[in-house]
């Protein structure tokens, strides 16, 4: 059953950050914070009795947008500039819930909303800030309970909790909660409990009821959900004002086996045809292919770097795959440069020398230091025409503000890793990327943001050049405003930086999800395709009838610009079974002309080639 999300309340929730342990409230703001101890489960049951409130940390109410603008001058003027806000993502990366941290008069305001969560079973689930403000390769590394003062576990503890102690969550069938507490045993920037400084901070779910007695985690078990707090900025000038309630979808279609019967099924465009080049890989990402034809692989999932030979030609794998390179947390990045083979992973970039035997030698360190994976930590990246290294970092978040400027970018690093810049920014997650062959001009394709609706905001085609923003998290669009962010822009309001912004060239069906892109260099292809490009449209999860699970063609004419995007290979989205059999990722115009394309629902890398008799 697809989720109905009303945000309204819970984003505005944001806006209302005041001074941590001021003297006193406003009147405005000590009025919005009298509300009863309740925890209320996001669905159509019925709210669960009132909670017996405990001091100094109790769950409040959900305030209605009403309540939050009674005054708004008198809110205005207990508005702090930190906030912050974290992306919750199950243990496969799915992100199933956001949360949001306001500093007020009387403590840590928290306000979460969590869709569609079926790994969590109905019930209550423990939670707690982690001492350390990572999610990524594992939760493990998140650390322990945030505890600055080593004090026992619970809140039932008549000696006083762990500073990260929160009241549960109480999760219904469907996956779905809305929870709202209240502490000041934190702060987000200032004193010994605060959360940001140093190392961040990381609020997990766990899979069990925490006992609130048993020390040091209440029996909660496992971790089922992370995110990384991040710091959000808002000018004390801004006035808070309702984002508009926005109704969102979480449907993920089902995933079957990519038999021969489904495989069969697939179109591709006339005079193409479409077939395995090895099945059985696990989560397969993206590839490259070294001089003498060996086809390197990522796999995300596995950590490691898969060799794929095919000697005699004929379109196909000859042997069982051998596993070349081992321990690269979430690897998702490769690239070769004659013998040399860099590989990315969310905060590191390694290049090895390729062996003659096919192996990867030993690692050097490139980069050491790219942000923190978050939301978006797949790194792509390519050597330009300038021999400088480009590589993308996504947005920590669904839509947010942060404080780390190289988030949402390109960057544009010097080949030894010396240093680099920025060459691009307000990129949310701009993963599939490259330059027209003949123009030399970098095109890339953007990820829009979740939870505005099935239909908004599109998938972007942008012409990317060095120092433009294309306006994420802010604008989406042609430059439109995005009236769901409750941030501003430093120094300017929204519709100052839009009209500032860089607008895209093309745009496609939002949620699409745009992940691999390449030029077509080959000389196999019909002579309509050459320098056209290829995308890879993963596939949609915030969309009542989904979308993408396919490969598009863009057709650029003679002057090298982008004209039209039409369908190239679909089928692996099984629309009246709303199920899928393939999330396709990585692209490679291999060097026999022919298209290379992965995908890591069933591990497989699928060819196509022109028809024979073409």
């Amino acid at each position: 059953m697809p989720i109905r999300l009303i945000w309204g309340s819970v984003c505005l929730l944001a806006l209302l950050a005041c001074g941590a342990f001021l003297l006193s409230p406003t009147p405005a703001a000590a009025t919005l914070l009298q509300q009863s101890a309740t925890a209320t489960p996001a669905s159509n049951s019925p709210v669960a009795a009132p909670a017996q409130a405990t001091s100094p940390l109790t769950m409040t109410q959900p305030m209605t947008d009403t309540e939050m603008l009674t005054d708004s001058a008198a809110l205005t003027e207990t508005i702090m500039p930190t906030l912050a806000m974290a992306e919750l993502q199950n243990i496969t990366g799915t992100v199933v819930g956001s949360a949001h941290f306001t500093e007020t008069t009387e403590g840590l305001q928290i306000s979460i909303v969590i869709s569609g969560f079926q790994d969590a079973t109905a019930g209550e689930h423990g939670i707690h800030f982690h001492q350390v403000g990572r999610c990524t390769p594992d939760f493990a590394v998140a650390g322990g309970h945030f505890n600055p003062t080593k004090a026992k576990h619970g809140l039932d503890n008549p000696a006083g909790p762990h500073a990260g102690d929160l009241p549960n969550v109480e999760i219904d069938e469907e996956g779905n909660a809305s929870y709202e507490a209240l502490t000041n045993f934190v702060t987000l920037g200032t004193g010994e409990n605060a959360l940001l400084p140093a190392d961040g901070s990381a609020i997990v779910i766990h899979a069990k009821p925490d006992d609130q007695a048993t020390d040091p985690a209440g029996l909660s078990g496992g971790r089922i959900a992370c995110g990384v707090l991040t710091a959000m900025e808002v000018p004390a000038s801004e006035a808070p004002t309702a984002p508009p309630p926005v109704t969102g979808n979480n449907v993920q279609p089902e995933i079957r086996s990519a038999t021969p019967e489904r495989i069969a099924g697939l179109q591709v465009s006339e005079g193409f045809t479409i077939s395995t080049f090895a099945e059985g890989l696990g989560s397969v990402r993206m590839m490259a292919q070294a001089e003498d034809g060996t086809l390197y692989v990522t796999r995300r999932g596995e950590g490691d770097v898969l060799a794929l030979r095919d000697e005699d030609g004929d379109g196909k794998a000859d042997d069982a795959p051998m596993i070349v390179a081992t321990d690269l947390p979430s690897v998702h990045g490769i690239l070769i440069q004659g013998d040399q083979i860099y590989l990315a992973m969310p905060t590191t970039i390694t290049v090895a020398t390729l062996q003659e035997d096919g192996m990867i030698g030993e690692q050097s360190v490139l980069v050491s230091d790219l942000p923190e994976a978050g939301q978006h930590g797949n790194r792509t990246m390519a050597f330009g025409p300038d021999g400088l290294l480009y590589v993308s970092v996504g947005s920590p978040c669904n839509a947010c503000s942060f404080v780390n400027p190289e988030y949402a970018t390109l960057l544009q690093v010097q080949p030894d890793g010396s240093s680099r810049t920025i060459f691009a920014a307000g990129l949310r997650n701009t993963i599939g990327w490259g330059w027209h062959p003949v123009t030399g001009e970098m095109w890339g394709m953007d990820h829009g943001s979740d939870w505005r609706g099935d239909d908004q905001p599109p998938e972007e085609l942008n012409r990317l050049e060095m120092g433009n923003n294309y306006g994420w998290p802010y604008c989406y669009a042609d430059k439109e405003i995005d009236p769901y962010l409750a941030t501003v822009p430093q120094g300017m309001t929204k519709a100052e930086f839009c009209a500032q912004s860089v607008g895209p060239v093309l745009t496609y069906q939002a949620h699409s999800a745009p992940i691999g892109m390449i030029f077509y260099t080959g000389d196999q292809f019909p002579e309509d395709y050459q320098n056209d490009a290829f995308v890879a449209m993963r596939g949609s999860w915030n969309r009542q009838e989904p979308v993408g699970y396919k490969i598009v063609h863009i057709d650029f004419d003679e002057e090298g610009q982008p004209t039209t995007i039409d369908d190239f290979v679909t089928g692996w989205l099984l629309e009246e079974e709303i199920a899928q059999f393939g999330r396709v990722a990585g692209l490679l115009v291999a060097q026999d002309g022919s298209l290379l394309i992965s995908e890591d629902t069933n591990g497989v890398i699928y060819r196509v080639s022109v028809n024979a008799e073409e």
